[in-house]
């Protein structure tokens, strides 16, 4: 899940980025100022969830999305959202993920294991702001084609702006899943068993890890944004007992890397 994603899939998934559903009377929603936004990230991570070793891997950024009254918080965590509910203080709406392919090709550790194809989470997601400085957030998400499974993403982040245009923001992450999305990734059936070498496990559902993350985020211009980040996950119950990860793996996930973006802005009348 940490593949980086190639340009033409990923441009299509976040075509459908953050924006808000609020049109005056007489007036299509669609109608108003937008955004688009630009972008790659390289980036230092493991080879699959559970892996002990990493790789530098690169991702397009490519978002769009409707100008609002404020600027609005956001972490590279945020998977594409659409928002139907702003009220200020609260955001909510439909998001989704794409999720690339993994099998023995993205590590040989993987040989034997089953393939997990790519695929979609599809579901909802919540914002809150109780202060001008921190955003909680949280996503669920329900697996299709690539698993089953339904997984939730919750994300508290404080951020202050250390200079007008300097940003540092963080905070704490987890993430629980249900059986059949550990099954999918952390699951080893008899036949896998015997193909791979690794003992059989069979996983409940679950906290799948806690951790935290944190980012530096330079407005460098009004159109270009730079930002450099850290992210360390733990992981917790049916990932860490894993034989995939006890035996081949490790428990703990750290990746790191820069961004840049470009933004400019359009109008539909």
């Amino acid at each position: 899940m940490f593949k980086s994603l190639p340009s033409f899939v990923c441009a299509t998934v976040f075509l459908a980025s953050t924006g808000v559903v609020s049109a005056q009377e007489g007036q299509a929603w669609w109608s108003g100022d937008w955004y688009v936004s630009i972008g790659a990230a390289g980036f230092v991570a493991p080879r699959f969830e559970g892996a002990d070793s990493r790789k530098l891997q690169f991702s397009p950024l490519i978002s769009i999305g409707k100008v609002g009254p404020a600027v609005r918080f956001s972490s590279r965590n945020d998977n594409p959202s659409f928002a139907l509910l702003d009220n200020g203080g609260v955001r909510a709406g439909i998001a989704g993920k794409l999720i690339t392919k993994r099998d023995e090709d993205t590590d040989s550790d993987l040989a034997g294991l089953a393939e997990v194809p790519w695929g979609l989470e599809a579901g909802a997601f919540v914002e809150v702001y109780p202060t001008d400085w921190i955003r909680a957030r949280a996503e669920l998400r329900h697996g299709i084609r690539s698993h089953h499974g339904v997984v939730a993403d919750i994300a508290v982040d404080a951020f202050t702006d250390i200079t007008p245009d300097l940003r540092l923001s963080g905070g704490p992450r987890a993430t629980l899943a249900s059986a059949k999305f550990f099954d999918a990734y952390y699951g080893v059936n008899a036949a896998e068993s015997a193909k791979s070498g690794l003992s059989q496990y069979s996983p409940d559902g679950g906290v799948h890890s806690v951790g935290a993350g944190a980012a530096l985020t330079w407005q460098a211009s009004e159109a270009i944004t730079t930002s450099s980040f850290v992210e360390y996950r733990r992981l917790t119950g049916p990932a860490s007992d894993s034989s995939l990860v006890k035996e081949r793996g490790s428990r703990d996930q750290l990746l790191f890397g820069l961004s840049a973006t470009y933004k400019f802005g359009f109008t539909i009348d």
